[in-house]
């Protein structure tokens, strides 16, 4: 028998077959804000308590039951290509915000911030689908695309704009536009950037389910040397 949340998900699939264009941005169908608030309350009793900076939204992925230290990190396969996913952004102007605390250091950020202005466009760091476009109230607008492998998603967040004719299921190439920086969600208004995370996953896994962060920092600082 199908849970409840997946019993949602169905419903919002097919209602975006239904609805009309004016429903539909960048591809992308918005849920009503009663539905979407049940969907990210959903994503965050799968988390573990404490951990995990944009609590719903952010995933599933740090709130994962295995333990991070153990997680592996992408294959060379993909790391060897893996791009900085904000245009104009060097490997010096990174800072490694991994580890930072969030909520008076009840919560762990467990991703990259690459801060940059507004309207700056965000690309694909690596190839994959586009699992997920997501609205959300923490993390504004988001992409989730899964490796070829389907074992990593790459996560990205509030965004201010998705590129127009981004659609769920999409092939995207490294480097693609995904759509632009912005403030969307819990972000500072004054401080727009993109909150990227790299999770592991299995290719069985659902892209709200918990998964492991591993730091990207490293992964980008070292491709872009």
């Amino acid at each position: 028998m199908a849970s409840p949340f997946a019993e949602k998900l169905q419903v919002a699939l097919v209602t975006a077959t239904l609805v009309s264009a004016g429903g539909i941005v960048a591809g992308a169908f918005v849920l009503d804000r009663a539905e979407t608030a049940e969907i990210e309350q959903e994503i965050a009793s799968k988390q573990t308590p404490g951990v995990g900076s944009l609590g719903e939204a952010s995933g599933a992925q740090s709130g994962a039951a295995a333990d991070r230290e153990t997680a592996s990190t992408p294959p060379e396969t993909q790391t060897a290509t893996l791009m900085i996913p904000v245009i104009n952004v060097a490997a010096v102007d990174l800072v490694d915000t991994f580890s930072d605390e969030r909520s008076a250091g009840t919560q762990l950020h467990e991703a990259l911030d690459i801060p940059a202005p507004a309207g700056t466009s965000v690309v694909a760091s690596a190839p994959g689908k586009i699992e997920r476009l997501f609205r959300s109230t923490a993390a504004g607008n988001t992409v989730y695309v899964r490796s070829e492998d389907g074992e990593t998603i790459y996560y990205y967040a509030h965004l201010e704009d998705y590129a127009p004719g981004l659609n769920e299921g999409q092939q995207v190439r490294r480097g693609q536009r995904l759509g632009t920086v912005g403030s969307t969600g819990n972000a500072e208004s004054d401080a727009p950037h993109l909150h990227f995370e790299v999770m592991r996953t299995t290719p069985t896994a659902e892209w709200w389910e918990p998964a492991i962060s591993v730091n990207p920092y490293p992964l980008l600082v070292r491709q872009a040397q």
